[in-house]
């Protein structure tokens, strides 16, 4: 079949929206499987799933054995089984929060919830407001609803601080068209990919920005236990004073289970906003009728023994504190890097010199670096900054020391 023919088979077939549903992160990976088959052995410093390098507790897998051996493997409650929804509730009272069951929905992970934010919110023209450098799914959704995204800044320049003159301005020159005033503000707390935590008077000036221009907030803190480096982490809802905002949060980096799929919308205000928002998002629970019920169970297990879950959770930010400070300290010594040190997440954001090296782009550099390095990282251009890279700081230190130093020889190799 021809390429024409192709093309306008898929012109016929998909639809529009279509186009937009994309893994960026994942780009590499036919690649990378190819060199793989051909017996290269490939460093995967591309994607943050931490199972792979610190095992799901055992509590937390026997857990879900228990659940399987007691045939729970029925469609639970749309909304989230009572059991877990229950342990959310009691997660929560650490920051200050009484919920009650309506005031959460259980999810398929944080990236259903973004299905569900952006079908729900986004019409066509509609605008949503995220902060560059951005998680990529955070734009794919709203365009995937024909929506347009105003990005905001944060500024490697000042240690990744949110430009909240620039955010203002911003707004202001949006909302002076009179057409679709924005829906919300999404915020990232610890920061993907730039490892920032967002400090109280940060987010107090974020929640001043959306009280003044009218906007919902939404704080993803998945990673909300991944703080070190002397850092303390503070929830959106510990500073929201009354604005409607709604906290994404779920098991896969905490309780260390990505491929449970459980994550949670937490919408704790009474106001019309989250009241109407709250009926929305269990009408949306209801027609795709449950989340994976065993890890239901498992997960609520790993929320509520406490005792279990600081001992793994001690461990594993202290690893992953070794790990992004080595990558850290061994990139400083790269001419051709700026580099920021992280305080929560596991990701670092290095910004390379393209005017110093022989690349012509970010796509260039990691293509080039898998192939002849056996490195996979992942390209800027998706977190829209196309001159930085993401490194995942999971993997043990020695691998970590070898695949940076073979980053550091690298870019050396191929310098102007």
């Amino acid at each position: 079949m021809s390429s024409s023919s192709d093309n306008t088979t898929k012109q016929r077939l998909l639809s529009k929206k279509s186009t937009y549903v994309e893994n960026l992160i994942l780009e590499l990976n036919p690649l990378a499987e190819k060199l793989e088959r051909s017996g290269k052995k490939i460093i995967k410093l591309h994607r943050g799933d931490p199972p792979h390098y610190f095992p799901t507790p055992k509590y937390i897998i026997d857990a879900y054995i228990d659940a399987l051996k007691k045939g729970e493997t029925y469609y639970s409650r749309a909304q989230g089984s009572r059991e877990l929804v229950n342990a959310v509730e009691f997660r929560y009272k650490k920051y200050g929060m009484n919920l009650n069951e309506n005031d959460i929905i259980i999810t398929a992970g944080v990236s259903e919830a973004l299905l569900f934010i952006n079908s729900a919110l986004i019409d066509k023209g509609d605008r949503a407001v995220a902060l560059r450098p951005y998680y990529p799914q955070y734009l794919m959704r709203v365009r995937e609803e024909e929506g347009v995204p105003i990005v905001g800044r944060m500024l490697l320049e000042h240690d990744w601080a949110v430009d909240i003159d620039g955010l203002r301005k911003s707004l202001k020159m949006k909302n002076a068209t009179g057409r679709h005033h924005p829906k919300y503000l999404m915020i990232t707390n610890p920061h993907n990919p730039t490892g920032k935590v967002l400090e109280r008077k940060d987010l107090q000036e974020i929640v001043d920005v959306a009280n003044d221009n009218d906007l919902l907030l939404i704080s993803d803190e998945i990673y909300d236990e991944l703080v070190y480096n002397n850092h303390k982490f503070t929830s959106l809802c510990q500073v929201a004073n009354g604005v409607p905002h709604m906290i994404l949060n779920g098991s896969s980096k905490n309780f260390d289970s990505t491929g449970f799929r459980i994550g949670f919308m937490v919408i704790p205000g009474t106001d019309k906003v989250s009241e109407t928002l709250k009926a929305k998002f269990s009408d949306y629970a209801l027609a795709r009728l449950s989340v994976n019920t065993p890890a239901e169970h498992a997960v609520a297990e790993a929320i509520m023994n406490t005792k279990e879950h600081d001992i793994a959770i001690k461990y594993m930010v202290s690893e992953i504190e070794k790990r992004a400070n080595l990558v850290v300290s061994l990139l400083k010594e790269n001419p051709y890097i700026t580099v920021n040190k992280s305080g929560g997440s596991f990701y670092i954001f290095p910004k390379l010199d393209f005017g110093s090296l022989t690349f012509k782009d970010c796509k260039d550099f990691i293509t080039s670096m898998l192939i002849e390095e056996g490195v996979q990282l992942t390209g800027g251009a998706p977190f829209g900054e196309p001159n930085h890279f993401r490194i995942v700081a999971l993997p043990p230190e020695e691998t970590l020391r070898y695949a940076i130093g073979k980053l550091n020889d690298f870019c050396i190799k191929h310098k102007r």
